[in-house]
């Protein structure tokens, strides 16, 4: 007895190529589970003839027939609490979809030629993040102050780690997924470079040793630039068998299961346990119900803008290539339209003298 598969040249058949070729294993975990459901959010949809949008063959796709997908994949309908028909929008996930037929379509083009056409339907749509009109929307910026009361209350609770987790996301500028997934006990001060630590960014495979001391300052001796974040590292550092490396951040409450503190994420990259600790620490500390952990790398960013660091400044500490993504981190605050507005009134007394 063999087990059926899909027939060749369907669409199921191509979510198979896909999920089987090199290019699927290259995927981060975070954006391979995205694709699995957009592909089989697509596969499974039923068409008017009862049939599902993976038996059918990727010869009979025509652009048409894709906008015609997206369009009922757009569109969900719900029922409220009095029994009503509310129709809502998921622009993000039907987006997410098409963008994952579309890479499915390029990779299984390349792999089977013979069956695929070059012809990809699911490119140049002309996806949009939102309707017309519709403001952008933005991760919620924690403050300083919030930094302080969320650290104060984890520590209370006993999630020591976290604490000190979120001020290196404010510090560093670091993802939490970089965090507790990437962040080694041998990158903070190993014994050839115990003024510095590495601070990784797997997203784009960027790494950069940060100093930990003001080189500038010598007498009587280095200040270190990060004393608060050091003190803890170092305790955590500490209290760790000597030689014995692996992930900085772990479970160290004193009500968790198990004798040995387990990291945070999990093997398989996830980290909802970890989000669902951060929210229920926000709710206690009595904060914006909106933060979450990233909230805390936002606000170190907005932190840098303010204190007047230049685009180069800000993309060499958060590893960024480009100066297009900063905003998305650095928020306009009226602090910088107030520095704005003076260095543009200094400049026109200097025109004038």
């Amino acid at each position: 007895m063999l087990p059926v598969g899909p027939t060749v040249g369907s669409f199921d058949w191509l979510v198979m190529t896909f999920k089987s070729h090199r290019a699927w294993k290259d995927i981060d975990r975070k954006t391979r589970r995205l694709y699995e459901q957009g592909l089989s959010l697509v596969a499974n949809h039923v068409l008017k003839d009862g049939s599902r949008v993976g038996s059918k063959k990727i010869t009979d796709f025509t652009r048409g027939f894709v906008d015609a997908i997206y369009a009922k994949l757009l569109v969900v309908k719900e029922t409220d609490e009095s029994g009503n028909v509310v129709l809502r929008e998921r622009r993000r996930f039907a987006n997410a979809a098409m963008t994952a037929c579309r890479r499915a379509w390029f990779i299984g083009q390349r792999a089977e030629e013979r069956f695929v056409p070059e012809s990809n339907p699911f490119s140049k749509m002309g996806l949009k993040a939102r309707k017309a009109g519709e403001a952008p929307r933005e991760t919620p910026t924690a403050t300083w102050d919030e930094l302080v009361a969320f650290r104060a209350k984890a520590k209370e609770l006993g999630y020591g780690s976290i604490a000190t987790a979120a001020l290196a996301a404010w510090e560093w500028l670091q993802r939490a997924e970089h965090l507790l997934g990437a962040f080694r006990l041998s990158h903070y001060r190993p014994p050839e470079r115990l003024d510095a630590v590495c601070v990784v960014h797997p997203k784009n495979g960027e790494e950069a040793w940060w100093p930990l001391f003001d080189e500038m300052q010598t007498k009587p001796k280095a200040h270190p630039l990060f004393p608060e974040l050091m003190a803890e590292l170092d305790a955590i550092k500490a209290g760790v068998v000597v030689g014995l490396d692996g992930l900085m951040f772990r479970r160290d409450h004193k009500h968790r299961r198990g004798k040995v503190p387990l990291p945070w994420i999990t093997p398989r990259g996830e980290l909802d346990y970890f989000r669902g600790v951060v929210k229920d620490i926000i709710r206690a500390a009595g904060l914006r119900d909106e933060l979450s952990f990233t909230s805390f790398r936002h606000g170190g960013f907005t932190e840098g803008a303010d204190a007047d660091m230049t685009d180069a400044e800000l993309r060499a500490a958060g590893r960024h290539r480009s100066a297009r993504q900063l905003p998305t981190y650095a928020k306009r605050t009226r602090k910088q339209l107030i520095s704005v507005a003076l260095k543009r009134r200094a400049e026109r007394r200097k025109a004038a003298d």
